[in-house]
């Protein structure tokens, strides 16, 4: 168990206009930059977009979609099922063609 707190990493991210402590793995903790980045960029952006309009809490949960919307994409594109069955359905259409007995996947 020791060995494995070796790896863990408190560290101080800048979110915005706050600094936070967080424990993370070492080889995680480059992702948690570029989060607390990602999100000071999009809170800063929300924020000189909706000046005068929005407060805070609004522009925290513009955000929140935001990161959540880039989130679903991501999970969208990395989704292969539909991929995978059209791979079979044409690949079954050229074993048909050829007369080779279905390979069934």
């Amino acid at each position: 168990m020791a060995e494995n707190n070796k790896d863990i990493l408190s560290i101080k991210l800048n979110v915005y206009n706050r600094t936070l402590p967080v424990n993370c793995r070492r080889d995680e903790e480059e992702k948690y930059r570029k989060s607390a980045k990602l999100i000071t960029d999009l809170v800063n952006f929300y924020s000189s977009r909706y000046a005068g309009q929005k407060n805070d809490v609004d522009i925290l949960y513009m955000v929140l979609i935001d990161v959540a919307m880039r989130y679903h994409k991501s999970e969208e594109r990395n989704d292969v099922e539909p991929l995978m069955e059209t791979l079979k359905g044409l690949t079954d259409e050229i074993e048909d063609a050829l007369g080779i007995e279905s390979s069934s996947v």
